[in-house]
This record gives structure tokens, sequence and C-alpha cells, in this order.
């Protein structure tokens, strides 16, 4: 993953985001680095989109968005379930 071309300005594009919040998890998911599971807080799929279209890895074609699915966290490190 390091190795690939603009990893340095991709890197510094998704650390801008987990800056402002937007991003709030990130990282390889299962075996392998061709995967990430990437969390954001945002209001819609849409706006999603729009953001990573300025990502250095969307431009060329590095990073393919597959799914973006809605979350809601019902349990939280720390915070007892509400009924």
């Amino acid at each position: 993953m390091r190795e690939q071309k603009h990893w340095r300005n991709h890197a510094k594009f998704m650390d801008s985001l987990a800056a402002e919040g937007f991003v709030v998890l990130g990282g390889p998911w299962g075996e392998g680095e061709r995967r990430f599971l990437l969390v954001f807080e945002a209001d819609n799929k849409e706006t999603v989109k729009a953001r990573l279209e300025d990502d250095p890895w969307t431009k060329t074609g590095t990073l393919r968005i597959t799914e973006i699915e809605p979350w809601e966290i019902l349990l939280q490190k720390g915070e007892a379930a509400s009924s």
C-alpha cells in the first residue's frame, strides 16, 4: 500500500479528512492490502462520493469505491446501550 504511486498525497488527503472528523476510522480490511474499510461521519452517500473525488488515489483509479452503506452504531466502548 505505501509503495503505491501517490501514497504520500493520498495519506495527506486522508489525514486531513480524519483531522476534520469526516473520516472516523479506516484501514486495511481482511487479508492483504487490497481492501479497506472506511467509516465516515456523513449525511448521505453522495457526500462521501463527492469528498473522495479529490483524493489523488480516486483520480488515478487506485481507490475504487465498491460499497457505501449506512451504519447505525448501537454499541460503543465505554457506553451502555439504551433501550
